[in-house]
């Protein structure tokens, strides 16, 4: 390949950043190949941009690795066996924690943070990178290396977090994960966890596929259903409240099933429709096709099972191990049903939802950019 048909992060400013469809990730600049030279820099608006131009080697690496960019697709289609319309998967499962401690942190059924916690204690991981709660509206990664700490990470730390009364904050339900996969070259760790987004999920793959240091110490994906995550400021704070008639400091837990559930102080639980809160939703989550987390090893969410349980969708036979290690060690238990009929009407159901959801939101990316999503039909 000739130098002049690499892309590069000068391409990534074009066909990324102008467009508005950045998601500050970090990748590109976490992973730069000219990271010693310091060719790129995360801005104080947590945007990555030039330091110095010239310092930039032209690898391409950085726009392989975004997860706007498309260009490896076909490559990881092959390698995971994708299907459409939401990839390949091998069982699909409703699932709770049976451990009394996670149920009173998690946010669905707990299944993540069992899986995790028997990982640990099995030795398949050494840590996991999570998103620990620092309030309803704000999340930080965060590594951990054993059940009591992932336990902790689980529940909120709202005391830790400003309030939402301070003038000009800007909040965001999405934690950069990413930018933790670089400190793993930096530790012992060899056998790591990541739970993440769909675009996430979708830069380690690549990054692995590519050989990207240290992305082979992600031995592990347990990827999350998602419709959009959230970003914004103090001024459309004002504009939300006052459209949705509610207090957004007055939100204790956020959730997303069917639509954004927030629950609020005092228990009051209130039903927004995603398109009452697109205002405030991430741009680069508009433009992102990807509900079920097609490339995740297990992927779950809340979608499509009864409260107290979550949806998991097995995809690997690694990831069919793990499920299946736990289950049978009691950490993580499956909802009964009266018969087999009654869970094949369940299971239909919930993966009809699942499949509606992952359309809906191919569709709404299909209108928000210029993209062809062809070959996920």
């Amino acid at each position: 390949m000739a130098e002049e048909d690499i892309k590069s992060f000068h391409d990534l400013i074009t066909e990324v950043h102008e467009k508005g469809l950045c998601g500050k990730c970090g990748g590109c600049v976490s992973f730069c190949s000219a990271g010693d030279l310091n060719a790129l820099e995360i801005g104080d608006d947590d945007a990555p941009r030039f330091v110095d131009e010239e310092r930039c080697l032209k690898c391409g690496i950085c726009y392989l690795i975004c997860p706007q960019m498309k260009a490896l697709n076909p490559e990881l289609k092959e390698a995971f066996g994708w299907k459409p319309p939401i990839g390949s998967y091998r069982s699909l499962h409703s699932a709770r924690t049976t451990d009394e401690r996670i149920k009173k942190v998690c946010t669905d059924g707990g299944v993540v943070t069992s899986l995790l916690a028997y990982a640990l204690k099995k030795g398949i991981i050494q840590g996991a990178i999570v998103s620990r709660k620092i309030g309803p509206f704000a999340r930080q990664p965060v590594i951990v290396t054993d059940p009591d700490e992932l336990i902790e990470a689980a529940g909120s730390h709202f005391e830790e977090s400003s309030h939402l009364e301070e003038i000009g904050r800007q909040y965001a339900t999405y934690s950069p994960a990413i930018r933790e996969v670089r400190n793993l070259g930096k530790s012992d760790l060899q056998r790591i966890a990541l739970v993440g987004t769909p675009c996430q999920v979708y830069t380690v793959r690549k990054m692995q596929y590519l050989k990207v240091l240290p992305a082979d110490t992600i031995v592990l994906t347990i990827g999350l259903f998602c419709m959009e995550n959230f970003s914004f400021d103090d001024r459309a704070r004002k504009r939300l409240e006052k459209s949705l008639k509610i207090r957004l400091d007055k939100v204790e837990k956020l959730n997303i099933k069917d639509d954004v559930i927030a629950t609020l102080v005092g228990g009051e639980v209130v039903h927004l429709p995603f398109e009452a809160v697109d205002e405030i939703a991430r741009p680069a989550c508009m433009g992102c096709p990807d509900f079920a987390n097609d490339y995740a090893d297990i992927s779950v969410g809340g979608l499509g099972s009864p409260d107290g349980y979550t949806t998991t969708l097995v995809r690997t036979v690694f990831g069919e191990k793990l499920y299946n290690g736990a289950k049978s060690q009691n950490d993580i238990e499956e909802l009964s049903f009266r018969s087999h009929e009654e869970m094949r009407i369940h299971k239909t159901k919930a993966m009809a939802r699942i499949i509606a959801f992952a359309k809906r939101k191919k569709e709404r990316a299909k209108k928000y950019v210029s993209l062809d999503f062809r070959s996920d039909k």
